[in-house]
């Protein structure tokens, strides 16, 4: 016998309201297995791919790909045979899953890593024979005969670029692959989208074929609907913007000394497989600096009216992605060694870029970089992330004319590494002395790293 059981959006993240359909792996028919990915979402922190609870065959999905869904409602249904659930449930490792009144207990949400398991894609059908058309007495006895059309494989890319591709207005099943696997890349959404602008905008011939031709149009405007990680964000910097009183202290920074420690460190045996940035150092002379003002990695608990300190610092990086701004943070970061901190960054950086970050990696965070010298900028003012006290944009790195002073007293000026830096801060929690007080233990670290040896 089968029995209809109702899979429901769970909460994934911590407090999440809902989420919306990337991509189903499954369709009506189809026959799903305990813990088999049925379908990828995004909510307002990250992508997740969502395993079944229930062996069976799907009898409905509840929400179409685009759809936004909210917490708690009916995602999909599977029609399970229950009549063998006694000779099933003698198995301890599938008891969970069978039993008539409990959900069974999934084995995780989000990306499996290392996993060789790839989704089962649906057969292709071969394309169909050009048929004359039918003449007007063929045509009412055809009708009824019609077939429907036949399924075509989905276009492989990933959920940021299925993002991208929608913000541009590209049409992502006629876009051609370049990507491992005949994967579409950004790269190709982006070849795309500009394809289209400069056909819509070459010269139009008057003649016959070229208005018969000529189909790329574009419009005065474009919509992005605002939804996932841009819309949490947009309400989390309003929030922010308006809930902490915000405070922004500026230095300018020689950084020349760092920039050789760099050098000499990325040449070095345990360094050489991986990227040693100046973010890496940026990184370590913040943590080193919060020792001395620990009301920098704190949060504001406005019911209780307390400040928490924190006894440890979850380390946010924010990253620019396909999705948006997102702030995934390295939990424990002020235990580790420079290798450590180095080979963290590395992953971050790697999982963000990849749209692969965990809403459990974006929780949790005490205080937050955001890098913008990599877009070329110098500073700027820095918006906090809710819940943290502090963060630190870090601008630019350039060769600059710099007044150097020797130890005899004696100036000149000197072409060196120098950088800006922006702290913002919850004036709630850290006082105007104690910003400047860790804006000036971070710059001294980075003028001169060998006083972390004190």
């Amino acid at each position: 016998m089968s029995k209809e059981q109702v899979f429901l959006l769970p909460d994934v993240g911590e407090g999440l309201t809902e989420a919306e359909i990337l991509q189903w792996s499954v369709q009506v028919g189809d026959s799903v297995e305990i813990n088999q990915v049925i379908v990828e979402v995004e909510t307002a922190k990250a992508a997740v791919e969502l395993p079944s609870p229930y062996a069976g065959v799907v009898a409905t999905l509840h929400a179409k790909e685009g759809e936004t869904l909210p917490v708690g409602k009916p995602l999909i249904t599977v029609l399970g045979d229950v009549s063998g659930a006694s000779d099933v449930t003698e198995s301890p490792s599938t008891d969970a899953a069978t039993a008539p009144d409990r959900e069974a207990l999934l084995v995780g949400y989000g990306p499996q890593e290392g996993s060789g398991r790839r989704r089962r894609r649906r057969p292709v059908a071969p394309p169909a024979q050009q048929s004359p058309a039918p003449t007007p007495v063929q045509a009412p006895a055809a009708a009824p005969a019609a077939a429907p059309a036949p399924a075509t494989e989905r276009t492989a890319a990933k959920p940021p670029v299925r993002k991208l591709a929608k913000d541009l207005g590209v049409d992502i099943t006629v876009v051609t692959p370049t990507g491992p696997g005949a994967t579409v890349t950004r790269d190709d959404v982006r070849r795309a989208a500009e394809a289209e602008v400069v056909a819509a905008e070459a010269p139009k011939l008057e003649t016959p074929e070229a208005t018969a031709t000529a189909t790329a149009t574009v419009s005065a405007e474009t919509r992005i609907p605002i939804r996932g990680v841009r819309k949490h964000t947009a309400a989390a910097m309003v929030a922010s913007a308006f809930t902490a009183p915000h405070v922004t202290e500026f230095m300018t920074v020689d950084v020349t000394a760092t920039m050789r420690l760099r050098d000499t460190v990325a040449a070095r045996r345990e360094f050489r497989d991986l990227r040693v940035t100046p973010l890496l150092f940026v990184a370590r002379a913040l943590l080193l600096a919060l020792r001395n003002t620990p009301e920098a990695n704190a949060s504001w608990d406005e019911p209780a009216q307390e400040i928490v300190l924190k006894h440890y610092v979850n380390l946010g990086i924010a990253a620019a992605t396909g999705r948006g701004l997102i702030v995934p943070n390295i939990k424990h970061a002020d235990r580790m060694s420079l290798r450590e901190l180095a080979e963290a960054l590395a992953a971050l950086t790697s999982t963000a870029r990849e749209g692969r970050t965990t809403p459990q990696s974006m929780t949790g965070g005490t205080i937050t970089i955001t890098n913008v010298g990599v877009f070329g900028v110098d500073t700027g003012t820095p918006i906090l992330n809710p819940g943290e006290a502090a963060i630190l944009a870090v601008g630019a790195i350039r060769r600059t004319p710099w007044v150097v002073t020797d130890a005899s007293g004696a100036e000149t000026i000197e072409p060196r590494w120098v950088t800006q830096l922006a702290l913002s801060f919850d004036h709630r929690l850290v006082d105007g002395q104690q910003g400047s007080q860790l804006l000036a233990d971070l710059g001294a670290f980075l003028h001169d790293p060998g006083l972390a040896m004190l």
